[in-house]
C-alpha cells in the first residue's frame, strides 16, 4: 500500500462458521483490511483467500432515499429469490420446475416474514416496514442497509461498528442474532459487550501484524495482558544481563589479561535473542470538573407532561433527581427518552404539572448532533478560545490534554479530526462550566475500548448527576446505580438489573406473568416525612458517638502497657467494653440503613 504501511508479514486464519471480533487501535487498518477482503484495495504482496465462491456481504452506506418500501428494499437484497421470481414468469416447460425447486430450497416463500422479523428486530414496527425509505432519517436508513445484509444471508458478512446507529434494544437484538448466524462474521466494534456474548474468537491488530486469540474479548485482554507482562519481564531481565555483561566488557577489554573474556562477553550480547518491550499503551483520559455541591433534589418534577404541538409525548412525570444520581435511560427509539432529556436539559418545558430545580443548577448535555454540529474550518484551541477569550494558549491545550486532546490535536481543524477525537471535544465543551448535572446521548459512538473505559473512571470520579442514554451494556453496567423506564408515555424506576432487561428484550414474546393487583399506598403527609428525617440524624448521631468509642477504646487496647503484670486483668474489662460496643455499634447501623430506606421510600 502507499503512504504508511498498515499490515506486514501478518497473517492469520478464520476457521470457517466463526464468529470474530477484529480489535486494534484506531488507524491500525481494520477499516482497510475489510476493503481489502472485498477486493476494493489490492496487496502489495501476499494474499488473501477465501472458499471458492463464497459471497461476501457488508454495510458500506445508507439504503437510498427512494420511495420504495423498507419490506421490499430488504427483500430485494437476496438477489438470487429476485432473479428466480422474476424468471418464473416468462419460463417456460422443466426450467418452470427448476425454478420451483430452487425457490424452495433457498426459502423463497418465507422471505417476507424473515425480512419482517430483522427490521422489527432493529426497530421498526408494521406500519415502518410499509412506508418508503425516503420517510426515514439517514442513522434509520443504516439500519435498513444492515437488515438487507442481515436477510441477503452472505458466506461472509463484514460488519464495521453495527452498533454505532442502533439503541440499546437494537443492539442486543443484534447480538442476539449474531450469535446464531450460520456463516463467518467478522466484526469491528468497540462494544464490549458485542465482543463478549456474540462472538467465538478475537482477530487483533497490532504493530502491523494480525494475531488470533480463540474467546471473547474478556479472555483475549486477560491472555493479550499474560504476554505482555511476561514480555516486559523477559525484557527487564535481559537488559540487565546486557548492563551487567557490558559492564564486564567496559572494565576490562582494554586490559591484557581479561581482553578474551571480554571479547566472549561481547559475543555473547550479540548472541542474544533479544525480546522487545511492548510499547506502553497511550494514556486515554477524561478529566471532568468537579461541581460545587447542591442542596437535594437537584430537580424534582410533579405531574409533569411535555411534548410537542400541544401532543404530550409524556405524561404524569413525577422524577426527583440528586446529585449523587446515575440514572440510565432504558425504552425503545420513539418512546421518548430524548423529549425527557430535553425536558431536564430545560431545552423543553413543561405542558403541565410543576418542576423545581435548585438555584445554581448548571448542566451539560452531550448528544450526538453536537458533535456533527462542530465547526470543521476551526481548530479545538479555537473552540475554546469563543468560551475563554482571555485565557493563554497554554491553558487552553491543558483543557484540551484533559481529555485526551494532545498538542498535536489542539490545532487541527476538526474536520480533519477522528470521530473519537471529535467526541472528546463535544464532551469538553459539554463540561466546561463543571455542571451539576451531565446529560449523555450515546457518548460512546466512535469512542475506542480504551476510551470507554476511561470515561466509566472520569464518570465515576466525577461529583455531579449522570443522567445516561447508552447503548453500551458494558458502560451502562458500570456507571448507573438506577434504571429508568421510557415506555407507553411514562417513565417509572425499573426495579430489575440490566440483564433481567436484555433477557425481556429478546424473549419478547413470552406470556406474562398475571400481575397481582397494586394496592396503592397513601402519600406520607409532610409531617411524617420531616419525622423520618429526624430519626435519620438521631441514628447517625448515634453511630458517629459509638464510632468515637470504639476508636478510644482499639487506642487503649493497643497501648503495650496493658498487657503487662497487673494490669492484665484490667485488660479483660477493656475488650469486654470493646465488644460491647461494636455490638451496639453494628445494631446501630442495621438501624441507621433502615431508617435510610424508609425515608428514601417515602420521598419516592
Amino acid at each position: 500500500m502507499a503512504g504508511r504501511p498498515l499490515l506486514s508479514e501478518a497473517s492469520a486464519v478464520i476457521p470457517d462458521g466463526h464468529k470474530v471480533g477484529l480489535v486494534g487501535p484506531n488507524g491500525a487498518g481494520k477499516t482497510t483490511l475489510f476493503r481489502l477482503i472485498r477486493g476494493e484495495l489490492a496487496l502489495d504482496d501476499g494474499e488473501i483467500r477465501l472458499p471458492s465462491g463464497a459471497r461476501i456481504g457488508g454495510v458500506a452506506q445508507e439504503v437510498p432515499s427512494s420511495e420504495v418500501s423498507l419490506i421490499d428494499t430488504v427483500m430485494a437484497a437476496d438477489t438470487e429469490r429476485a432473479s428466480l421470481l422474476a424468471e418464473s414468469d416468462r419460463a417456460e416447460g422443466a426450467r418452470i420446475a427448476e425454478i420451483q425447486t430452487r425457490l424452495a430450497d433457498i426459502d423463497a416463500w418465507s422471505a417476507e416474514a424473515r425480512a419482517a422479523s430483522i427490521l422489527k428486530g432493529l426497530g421498526f414496527d408494521d406500519a415502518d416496514q410499509r412506508m418508503p425509505c425516503s420517510a426515514f432519517s439517514g442513522g434509520w436508513r443504516m439500519r435498513v442497509a444492515l437488515a438487507a445484509v442481515l436477510f441477503s444471508k452472505p458466506d461472509l458478512l463484514l460488519l464495521d461498528e453495527p452498533t454505532n446507529y442502533l439503541d440499546l434494544e437494537g443492539a442486543l437484538w443484534l447480538e442476539a442474532y449474531l450469535a446464531r448466524y450460520p456463516h463467518t462474521v467478522l466484526i469491528i466494534s468497540h462494544d464490549r459487550g458485542l465482543l463478549n456474548r456474540a462472538v467465538g474468537g478475537i482477530l487483533h491488530i497490532e504493530e502491523r501484524k494480525l494475531n488470533f486469540y480463540q474467546g471473547n474479548y474478556d479472555l483475549f485482554a486477560k491472555e493479550r495482558a499474560e504476554k505482555r507482562a511476561i514480555a516486559t519481564a523477559t525484557a527487564r531481565k535481559q537488559a540487565a544481563r546486557v548492563a551487567h555483561l557490558q559492564s564486564f566488557v567496559d572494565r576490562f577489554r582494554y586490559k591484557a589479561s581479561k581482553a578474551k573474556q571480554a571479547q566472549s562477553r561481547l559475543k555473547m550480547i550479540e548472541k542474544m535473542d533479544m525480546v522487545t518491550p511492548p510499547e506502553e499503551a497511550a494514556r486515554h483520559v477524561f478529566t471532568f470538573p468537579q461541581p460545587d455541591e447542591l442542596n437535594p433534589p437537584i430537580i424534582r418534577i410533579e405531574g409533569g407532561a411535555v411534548g410537542y404541538d400541544g401532543r404530550a409525548v409524556l405524561q404524569r412525570l413525577d422524577l426527583r433527581i440528586d446529585q449523587d444520581d446515575r440514572i440510565a435511560l432504558l425504552g425503545k427509539n420513539g418512546q421518548g427518552k430524548s423529549t425527557l432529556a430535553k425536558l431536564l436539559s430545560d431545552r423543553l418545558a413543561l405542558m403541565e404539572g410543576q418542576m423545581s430545580r435548585a438555584s445554581k443548577l448548571r448542566i451539560g448535555f452531550f448528544a450526538q448532533h453536537q458533535v456533527d454540529e462542530l465547526h470543521v474550518d476551526e481548530t479545538p484551541i479555537d473552540h475554546l478560545r469563543r468560551h475563554f477569550p482571555d485565557d493563554a494558549p497554554a491553558r487552553l491545550r491543558a483543557r484540551l490534554a484533559g481529555f485526551g486532546l494532545q498538542a498535536a490535536q489542539a490545532e487541527t481543524e476538526v474536520g480533519r479530526l477522528s470521530g473519537g477525537q471529535k467526541a472528546r471535544l463535544s464532551l469538553l465543551l459539554a463540561t466546561l462550566d463543571a455542571p451539576h448535572l451531565l446529560i449523555l446521548d450515546e457518548p460512546t459512538n466512535h469512542l475506542d475500548i480504551e476510551s470507554r473505559e476511561a470515561l466509566v473512571e472520569a464518570l465515576t470520579a466525577y461529583s455531579g448527576a449522570v443522567i445516561l442514554v447508552s447503548h453500551d451494556m458494558h458502560l451502562l453496567s458500570l456507571v448507573a446505580d438506577r434504571l429508568w423506564l421510557v415506555k407507553d408515555g411514562r417513565v417509572a424506576p425499573y426495579d430489575e438489573d440490566l440483564e433481567a432487561y436484555r433477557k425481556m428484550l429478546l424473549t419478547p414474546d413470552k406470556p406474562a406473568r398475571p400481575e397481582k393487583p397494586k394496592v396503592e399506598k397513601p402519600k406520607p403527609s409532610r409531617d411524617a416525612v420531616k419525622a423520618l428525617r429526624q430519626d435519620v440524624r438521631r441514628c447517625e448521631e448515634r453511630v458517629e458517638k459509638l464510632n468515637v468509642m470504639r476508636d478510644r477504646l482499639a487506642a487503649k487496647l493497643a497501648n503495650p502497657a496493658l498487657y503487662e503484670g497487673e494490669k492484665i486483668g484490667e485488660m479483660a474489662v477493656w475488650q469486654k467494653k470493646y465488644a460491647e460496643v461494636m455490638d451496639g455499634l453494628a445494631r446501630a447501623e442495621a438501624l441507621w440503613m433502615s431508617a435510610l430506606e424508609k425515608l428514601e421510600a417515602a420521598e419516592t
